[in-house]
């Protein structure tokens, strides 16, 4: 008997999606604009808050490039960035010319760690390479210590830019995650707690941050009758097909989260009386996550030898996907000679973490399944 495949993030449509996609339709209005973009935006920023502007792009990617340019890092300029964390948070600072300085993480919230950070940026200095910006990602969900980082960012005068791609609806002592800083990074590519098929947005402090970002995205055309140019522009804006995704399943957004939320505790009921696997969850109740993904650690020590290699396969075995934690970027070829900061804490993480299925559409038959490969190898 062949088994359906269970996805350790999979797209979860709401309904009416297709409602704003046919409007669309309707109105002809197929392009990179329109009411759906616009719509999609407002809805983003009713939910952020905090006085912020969103404008929908083409990816978290276009993004992150898109606030690397608005903070003016240059050809020869370094970026400090969080090194446990997917590329995407730190190929932009390439694209710029710039030079990554990657940074390990601490231990509650697996994020960037603020000891390693302050002494990244007093060294930079030291060598006459003050930082141009710094890069933190909210991993898997997670918030990362904001209150410390955005101290630094003030005392050492660098702005941040937060990488929320996988924290939409996540929480730091109430403030959503993506608005504590000069610019906030979103995602909606398919494997998202929401989806627009790909996209994303960067989130903005005033209107007219926002208002750049749009005009960079949209090929830098001046203010003219005919097509001038006076700045290298981008094709990033989202379209308004894409945008009608967005709007549908901004709808169901607040219950993704929830469900989301229910897999991490099924986890943590699954795992509760198994030695040597923690289950990764906030440090406390200033931190609330959307659980994106619901990820662990495993301690061979604890389990009999039984290592997250060893689990990973078994689910595969079983067609069910896990996927082990992010490989840090200053591990990672193309970043071997980047400076780096910390110890070994990301490095730990990525030997012994794993995700695990996660979606918001999983069934009671999914964790049926996902429970008896647990009982299965841990007898």
């Amino acid at each position: 008997m062949n088994l359906s495949k269970i996805w350790l993030s999979s797209p979860h449509m709401g309904g009416n999606e297709i409602k704003y996609i046919n409007t669309a339709f309707d109105e002809n209005w197929i392009a990179p604009l329109g009411p759906n973009v616009n719509g999609f935006e407002q809805d983003l920023k009713d939910f952020i808050g905090n006085g912020k502007e969103v404008a929908a792009l083409s990816s978290g990617t276009a993004a992150i490039h898109l606030a690397l340019i608005q903070l003016g890092v240059g050809l020869g300029d370094e970026v400090v960035c969080q090194s446990f964390t997917f590329s995407a948070s730190a190929n932009p600072i390439t694209y710029q010319g710039a030079k990554p300085v990657f940074i390990d993480s601490e231990k509650q919230t697996w994020n960037m760690c603020p000891i390693a950070l302050k002494k990244a940026i007093e060294t930079r200095i030291e060598l006459g390479k003050k930082p141009k910006a710094i890069i933190v990602v909210h991993l898997y969900g997670m918030p990362a210590l904001m209150d410390d980082i955005m101290e630094l960012s003030t005392q050492y005068d660098i702005p941040v830019i937060e990488d929320a791609a996988e924290a939409l609806g996540s929480t730091y002592k109430n403030q959503k995650c993506g608005t504590f800083s000069n610019f906030g990074i979103l995602s909606f590519n398919g494997n998202k707690i929401i989806t627009t098929s790909g996209g994303g947005a960067l989130v903005c402090s005033s209107e007219e941050t926002k208002k750049k970002a749009v005009f960079y995205a949209t090929q830098s055309r001046d203010d003219a009758p005919h097509y001038q140019h006076s700045h290298i522009g981008y094709n990033y804006r989202l379209s308004n097909i894409s945008a009608g995704i967005g709007r549908g399943q901004m709808e169901v957004l607040e219950e993704h989260i929830a469900l989301r939320r229910k897999m991490h505790f099924f986890y943590k009921d699954l795992f509760a009386s198994i030695e040597g696997i923690q289950v990764f969850e906030e440090p406390n109740a200033d931190f609330y996550s959307n659980h994106w993904l619901s990820a662990i650690k495993v301690n061979p020590e604890l389990t009999n030898g039984i290592t997250r290699e060893d689990l990973r396969l078994a689910f595969e075995k079983e067609n069910i996907e896990c996927r082990p934690l992010w490989k840090p970027m200053h591990m990672q070829p193309i970043f071997k000679d980047s400076p780096y900061y910390g110890g070994n804490v990301a490095e730990s993480l990525f030997n012994e973490g794993l995700c695990l299925p996660s979606g918001s559409n999983l069934t009671d038959e999914d964790r049926n399944r996902i429970s008896n490969v647990i009982k299965k190898i841990f007898n």
